[in-house]
C-alpha cells in the first residue's frame, strides 16, 4: 500500500485499487463529471457508481474525456433491487454498459440481497463473467448468511463484499468470513456520512499524525484489509482523502480505534429493508 495505484489482488487473480472514489447522491450531469475527472486527475484508478445513482452516464462521460488509458481504471456498478432476477438482471446489465459507454466492466455487483431474488440474480452474474463482460463479480450489502447461501451453489463465488464499514459499525465477524473465504471486504460510506469527524479519540490520533480524522480513518480501513472508496465532490478533499499513503497507525492506535465499534448503521439494516 505506497500509493493510489496499489493493489489487492482478488481471487482470481485481478487486480482492484485499495482505494477509489464513490459517486452516491452524486448529481447526475456537471457535478458528477467534475468529480470523476477531478479524481482521476489526482490519480485515482477506481470509480465507484450504481444504476440506482442515476449517474451512470457522467460517470462513462468522464472517463472517456479523461486521459488516462481505459485498461489503467476499474470501474465498478451495481444491478438495482427493482431489476433482480435472472432475465431482468441480464438486461439491466446492458442498460448500465450502454448508459457508461464502456466495451467490459471491471466489477459487477449485486446491489442488496432482495429476498427470494439474490441467488438468481448471482447466477446472472456469472453467466455475465463467463461470457467475459464483467472481470469481477461480487455483492453489497451482503450478510454472513446471505454470503453462505451464495457459496452453496456459486459456480464463482464473490470476489467482493462491499458493506456500510467504519469505526462504529466494524462488522468484525463478516471481515473475519469474508477473509477466510477469499471475499474482498469495501466500504461504503467509510466516513459514517461526516458523522465521525468531532470523535475525540480519531482527533487525537488524527494529531498525532498530522493528518485529518477522515485520513486516520481511511487508513484504519486500509490496514484492516479493507478496500475503501470515500465520496467528495470538492477537489482539495478528493486529493486529501487520498494522501494516506505516507504513514501508518501503530497496533495500539487501531485497537483504539476497534474499540469505538457500537454497531451503529447510517444506512438501512440488510437483514431488514423493504426497497
Amino acid at each position: 500500500m505506497k500509493s493510489l495505484a496499489s493493489t489487492t489482488t482478488l481471487h482470481n487473480g485481478i487486480e482492484m485499487p485499495w482505494f477509489g472514489l464513490g459517486v452516491f447522491k452524486v448529481e447526475e450531469g456537471q457535478e458528477v463529471e467534475a468529480s470523476v475527472k477531478m479524481a482521476i486527475h489526482a490519480g485515482y484508478k477506481s470509480i465507484d457508481t450504481a444504476a440506482i445513482y442515476k449517474n451512470e452516464e457522467g460517470v462513462g462521460k468522464a472517463i472517456k474525456e479523461s486521459d488516462v488509458p481505459r485498461e489503467e481504471l476499474f470501474i465498478t456498478t451495481k444491478v438495482w433491487n427493482a431489476d433482480q432476477g435472472y432475465e431482468s438482471t441480464l438486461k439491466a446489465f446492458d442498460e448500465s454498459m450502454e448508459k457508461l459507454g464502456l466495451e467490459y466492466l471491471d466489477l459487477y455487483l449485486v446491489h442488496w440481497p432482495v429476498k427470494g431474488k439474490y441467488v438468481d440474480t448471482w447466477k446472472a452474474l456469472e453467466k455475465l463473467y463467463q461470457d467475459g463482460k464483467v472481470r469481477a463479480i461480487g455483492v453489497s450489502n451482503f450478510q454472513i448468511h446471505h454470503l453462505q447461501d451464495i457459496l452453496e451453489v456459486a459456480e464463482v463465488k464473490p470476489m467482493v463484499n462491499q458493506v456500510e464499514y467504519h469505526p462504529k459499525l466494524s462488522q468484525v465477524e463478516l471481515l473475519n468470513f469474508c477473509k477466510e473465504n477469499e471475499i474482498q471486504l469495501e466500504a461504503w460510506s467509510p466516513l459514517m456520512q461526516g458523522q465521525l469527524l468531532d470523535n475525540e479519540v480519531l482527533k487525537e490520533i488524527a494529531s498525532s499524525h498530522n493528518k485529518s480524522v477522515a485520513q486516520v480513518i481511511l487508513r484504519w480501513d486500509l490496514q484492516n484489509g479493507v478496500v475503501t472508496i470515500p465520496k467528495s465532490v470538492k477537489e482539495h478533499r478528493i486529493k486529501e482523502n487520498a494522501d494516506i499513503f505516507d504513514f501508518e497507525l501503530s497496533a495500539e492506535e487501531m485497537q483504539r480505534i476497534h474499540a469505538l465499534n457500537e454497531n451503529k448503521r447510517v444506512g438501512p439494516d440488510p437483514d431488514n429493508f423493504d426497497f
